[in-house]
């Protein structure tokens, strides 16, 4: 199939979603349309900046969100190494040695969630990154090679829409993946103060309470926010119950 060949069907697949329920292109249908367009299980889209982890903008299913909240909590993952490298990290069998020596915490957690295959495609225009496309299938296999080249397609367009959304605010962003996002940055900023530390270091402290509670991070940024829980100086885990 030719580059533009390619190019129009992925798009089509994109416009027909968008088509169907009735509103604009945006990138809610890109992570809609490339399931059936690249036969994978769900999807997530994170919106960032540079190389960082960055926030969930859209979900497909439970399992997206949870794949994508492991890897902000535990601090590695192919999410991560795609939005560090500026190249696809794939993933076809979480269960394989090579994966669980990769990321030893996010592979064994993964396939708790419900995935066994993981493929992420960072978002990007020559030096802006913009986010991270996620896929994940609930059985272990490769993409093809034709599988492979839709899904950078896909991640160009979802790339695309990402900036436009950007662009005019936090538009195409569902309201709950939004207090997520906010939640977490606001109890960052507390921390920053309770701990007298930088935004950085407050948000390392954010995750590392997290993943040793084995708690999501959204969950005890909301502790923290609604001060239900209070980190000391000198401990990571030094809760106090308000």
């Amino acid at each position: 199939m030719t580059d533009a060949r390619r190019l129009g069907r992925v798009w089509g697949l994109v416009a027909e979603h968008a088509a169907a329920r009735g509103g604009p292109i945006s990138s809610a249908d890109v992570c809609a349309a490339v399931i059936p367009g690249v036969q994978v299980t769900g999807a997530w889209l994170s919106a960032a900046r540079d190389a960082q982890a960055g926030h969930l903008m859209q979900v497909t299913d439970e399992v997206s969100r949870q794949l994508a909240e492991l890897q902000l909590t535990l601090g590695e993952g192919p999410l991560l190494d795609a939005s560090a490298s500026g190249g696809p990290a794939l993933a076809s069998d979480l269960a394989s040695p090579e994966s669980a020596s990769r990321w030893p915490a996010f592979t064994p957690a993964a396939c708790r969630a419900g995935a066994a295959a993981v493929f992420t495609f960072p978002l990007a225009v020559g030096a802006i990154r913009a986010g991270v496309l996620g896929l994940y299938r609930d059985r272990p296999g490769p993409l093809s090679d034709f599988q492979l080249g839709d899904a950078l397609v896909f991640a160009d367009a979802a790339t695309m829409l990402l900036l436009d959304a950007q662009a005019g605010g936090a538009a195409g962003q569902p309201a709950g993946l939004a207090s997520h996002r906010a939640e977490i940055d606001q109890a960052t900023g507390m921390l920053t103060e309770q701990l007298s530390v930088s935004i950085t270091d407050a948000f390392a402290r954010l995750r590392a309470y997290a993943y040793a509670s084995d708690r999501g991070l959204t969950d005890v940024a909301r502790d923290i926010v609604a001060r239900r829980l209070r980190l000391a100086p000198d401990r990571d885990l030094s809760p106090e119950e308000s």
